[in-house]
């Protein structure tokens, strides 16, 4: 049973940066980040392969990037030029499957973490 523990959150002011990790006990093929909003559904942020190919919510594209380092067991989600609708609690997630056919949804996931708040004042 894999477990998934993320790390970094906190609070910044629009425009700032922030870097989440989630440490991994087992290797997984595709893992992702999403978030969730009060009131709201839990939402794709941005995905990463068994090949390293990523895929991005049109919302982050271009300010969030999604990595991970193999020796550390770790999975990485730079955050830059935050805003407030970047508020959220995010999860790292997790799957034996190598290239899930949605890679941004929810059903595809079976491993989660417990989530870390990251809240972006304007």
């Amino acid at each position: 049973q894999a477990q998934l523990e993320e790390s970094g959150g906190g609070s910044v002011q629009a425009g700032g940066s922030l870097r989440l990790s989630c440490r991994y006990t087992r290797s997984m093929w595709s893992m992702a980040w999403f978030r969730q909003a009060p009131g709201k559904g839990r939402e794709g942020v941005a995905n990463i392969d068994s090949d390293g190919v990523t895929h991005y919510a049109d919302s982050v594209k271009g300010r969030f990037t999604i990595s991970r380092d193999h020796s550390k067991n770790t999975l990485n989600l730079q955050m830059t030029n935050l805003k407030p609708e970047d508020t959220a609690t995010y999860y790292c997630a997790a799957v034996y499957v190598p290239r899930p056919l949605n890679p941004l949804s929810t059903d595809e996931y079976n491993f989660w973490g417990q989530g870390t708040q990251v809240t972006v004042s304007s």
